[in-house]
């Protein structure tokens, strides 16, 4: 929800605050809630129904997304507030900048903490001990 949430934030930042006129981040703002839409979604799908056993690389490849889309609109969001970032500054804490940045810390320590918790690791070779091995 925090991931969508953000995308909501960044297509009212788009539409409202006329953020589409301005170059390039016009653009990202709207790649942005694209990505976040879609991201969100499929974070709430039902993928072991829909993909099967590849349900789980599946959910941590769209929490590995969610959490580089937070992170990097946080960084933008600093960026623009202590520079400019793409000709573009930004000042003061508006009511949709603390959303944006409450959303997407979330999304960064719930994903996260969803990555930890499920056991989502490499792959590793299953090692027998010798004496077994020598039997198969």
């Amino acid at each position: 929800m925090a991931v969508l949430a953000t995308g909501a934030v960044h297509l009212e930042e788009y539409t409202a605050n006329h953020f589409s006129s301005v170059p390039t981040i016009g653009a990202l703002f709207l790649l942005n809630f694209i990505a976040a839409t879609a991201i969100g979604v499929g974070l709430l799908l039902p993928l072991g129904r829909i993909a099967g056993r590849m349900a789980q690389p599946v959910r941590a490849l769209l929490a590995l997304s969610g959490i580089g889309v937070a992170a990097s609109s946080l960084l933008g969001l600093w960026i623009s507030e202590q520079s400019s970032l793409f000709g573009f500054t930004d000042h003061g804490t508006r009511p949709a900048i603390v959303a944006a940045i409450v959303a997407e810390t979330v999304a960064i320590v719930s994903l996260t903490a969803y990555l930890a918790l499920s056991g989502v690791r490499g792959e590793r070779p299953v090692r027998r001990p010798a004496s077994q091995s020598s039997r198969s």
